[in-house]
């Protein structure tokens, strides 16, 4: 008889072409769940990157804290898989592939620990995330190795993009400050 190691993950596409808000399937019992949260032959039946080299995670101490938009220049481009693991996220990603119908369309979702939802970042996307709550913690899988060279971004404010983001930021770096706009950057793919 078969094992059963866990549920499926539940892909929901985005209005962004190739990007998925990933739920997952929970096994319950007494004592609590077991759920798959990526899997290679799920994420392949699918045509999505299933090859991962680097994992990070990112810890934010204060509720309000903005990180990005990131993202990796070609030939560096990454896909990510993001799952917050402690607290809460509003999770943005924006499309800057262009032959993309959503080239330069932007997406958000709240990601929280309790919902354990996941989403995935193909490449050619800039990422960034605001947290909701104080001593936040996300997770990412990642398909490529980090290429300090290539790292780009845009700023997270970019009244061309109109993201509403929920709070005012409370803390967020020179460098994400100091990010262009989006008609300062090329696009990718």
């Amino acid at each position: 008889m078969p094992i059963s190691i866990g549920a499926p993950m539940i892909f929901r596409e985005t209005r962004l072409r190739g990007a998925y808000v990933i739920d997952i399937e929970r096994n319950a019992d007494e004592r609590g769940f077991f759920a798959r949260t990526w899997c290679r032959r799920e994420l392949a039946a699918r045509n999505l990157e299933a090859e991962y080299v680097q994992g990070s995670l990112s810890v934010s101490s204060l509720r309000g804290t903005v990180r990005g938009l990131h993202f990796q220049s070609e030939p560096h481009s990454e896909t990510k898989i993001v799952q917050c693991v402690r607290g809460a996220i509003y999770d943005v990603i924006v499309d800057l592939r262009s032959r993309s119908p959503s080239f330069r369309h932007w997406f958000g979702v709240e990601l929280t620990a309790e919902s354990h939802r996941l989403l995935y970042v193909p490449a050619g996307f800039a990422h960034g995330f605001q947290t909701l709550n104080d001593n936040t913690e996300v997770s990412y899988v990642i398909s490529a190795f980090h290429v300090p060279a290539a790292a780009r971004g845009i700023r997270y404010d970019d009244p061309a993009l109109g993201i509403p983001w929920p709070m005012k930021a409370t803390c967020i770096s020179q460098k994400d400050l100091d990010l262009p706009s989006l008609d300062q950057v090329p696009a990718q793919g």
